[in-house]
């Protein structure tokens, strides 16, 4: 297996536009197969439910850092433990791209992981990879994509936007935890809002408040979010929407930390950040390895299983 991955990362900086793209046209084969049981997880519309059994490994935002994913999974050694226990299952939070230097070459290894082990490896949608008419600014990947592929970088880059509305929109652990990259929208009514919010937007602002938004301590509620896309939300937001969905703690990205992860709304809310270096200048990346048959009454109690780097 460790041979397997060091051949993927050494294949993610030779590959032509050519096979970039035939590869994410594999990608988006398969997850458009994704529907009803998939090894321990149910598939609805752009939501996973999965029981609370195995373990799990959670990456946050990557952002083109393909040495901080080689790390990760190199130290973890997770892939050893995916390839001899069915029930190990590799979270990815979104925003694998854009900003730092390696964008294809992380796209190009998390596509392979997801071939590798399509019943086990998640994918989730960052607002870097949101919908047209929530592109984030200022978007490096079509400059990153002409730089590596050449005459071939706009059609690369075309076919990786095709991938983004494949992606899911949120994970849900029973009992346990709610995995998305941003927010939680101020509208949701049940469970079928995060499946559905694709097919919703833009009439409703339920996709992109679950890609875009972040927590606050400064209101119970909403506010307006100097990202411009998305909200603020308040702790009030966060206790009604983990109580509708019948879980514990919130698991998100999207958010820089200093020391790689943090915690918010009296510890419901735990935010990693899985990359180093510009233009974000963070000292410390995380990521979280957890056995998901722990009961867990708040994110504090994961700190124990927050690895940081």
């Amino acid at each position: 297996m460790k041979a397997n991955f060091q051949q993927i990362v050494k294949k993610s900086f030779e590959a032509s536009g050519t096979s970039f793209i035939e590869l994410v046209e594999e990608a988006i084969q398969l997850l458009g197969r994704e529907s009803g049981k998939i090894g321990n997880m149910e598939v609805t519309g752009k939501l996973v439910k999965s029981k609370p059994i195995g373990e799990a490994l959670v990456i946050g935002d990557l952002h083109g850092d393909l040495k901080s994913l080689v790390d990760i999974l190199q130290v973890s050694d997770y892939l050893r433990k995916m390839s001899q226990d069915r029930s190990s299952v590799l979270f990815f939070l979104g925003d694998y791209g854009d900003r730092g230097p390696f964008s294809a070459e992380v796209y190009y290894t998390v596509l392979n992981l997801k071939l590798l082990f399509p019943d086990q490896t998640i994918l989730l949608r960052g607002n870097h990879e949101g919908p047209d008419d929530t592109v984030a600014e200022p978007n490096d990947l079509p400059a990153q994509f002409e730089m590596k592929f050449g005459r071939d970088g706009s059609k690369a880059y075309s076919s990786i936007r095709k991938l983004f509305p494949h992606l899911y929109n949120a994970a849900v652990v029973e009992e346990q935890y709610l995995l998305v990259h941003g927010g939680l929208p101020f509208k949701m009514c049940s469970i079928e809002d995060l499946s559905n919010a694709n097919e919703l937007h833009p009439r409703e602002r339920l996709l992109e408040e679950l890609l875009w938004s972040d927590p606050t301590e400064m209101t119970d509620k909403t506010s307006a979010s100097p990202r411009g896309a998305g909200k603020l939300f308040g702790q009030k937001v966060t206790d009604e929407a983990l109580s509708r969905l019948g879980v514990k703690i919130m698991v998100r990205g999207h958010e820089p930390c200093p020391e790689g992860f943090k915690l918010d709304h009296n510890n419901k809310i735990l935010t990693l950040f899985s990359r180093k270096g510009p233009p974000y200048f963070n000292d410390h990346g995380a990521y979280l390895r957890i056995d998901l048959s722990k009961r867990i009454r708040n994110a504090e109690e994961l700190i124990p299983f927050i690895h940081k780097f």
